[in-house]
């Protein structure tokens, strides 16, 4: 029961994405403003709910199947990239980097540090 009501919570945030995109015409995918409330909802709260750990954590199992049709979907629509392969080169490499970036970071300020005798 306490990962069904989870699966609520990540709905109810797609859906409030949804809301704001189609009521403040903002140029974003509705997925990504509902991901943006819940992590400032939990944010505020300071912790994330057994409910949503529930029903999260079979997702991150399966990450790569889901962000899969997006990837796919970015062949069919290559003729609108043409001319902009460079752009979108260069914001691929620099957006890894800063995404491996911040991993670093969090990793070293979040990790519990080793005893230097282990």
């Amino acid at each position: 029961m306490s990962s069904v009501r989870g699966f609520l919570w990540l709905v109810g945030f797609l859906l409030l994405g949804e809301a704001l995109v189609w009521l403040l015409p903002l140029p974003v995918s509705p997925g990504v403003v509902g991901m943006l409330t819940m992590t400032l909802w939990l944010m505020l709260r300071g912790r994330v709910g057994e409910d949503i750990q529930a029903a999260s954590q079979p997702l991150i199992a399966v990450l790569a199947m889901l962000i899969m049709p997006g990837v796919v979907g970015v062949f069919f629509v290559t003729d609108e990239f043409a001319g902009q392969w460079l752009i979108i080169g260069v914001a691929l490499v620099l957006g890894t980097l800063l995404s491996v970036a911040t991993t670093l970071w969090l990793m070293q300020r979040f990790m519990p540090k080793a005893d230097p005798g282990e």
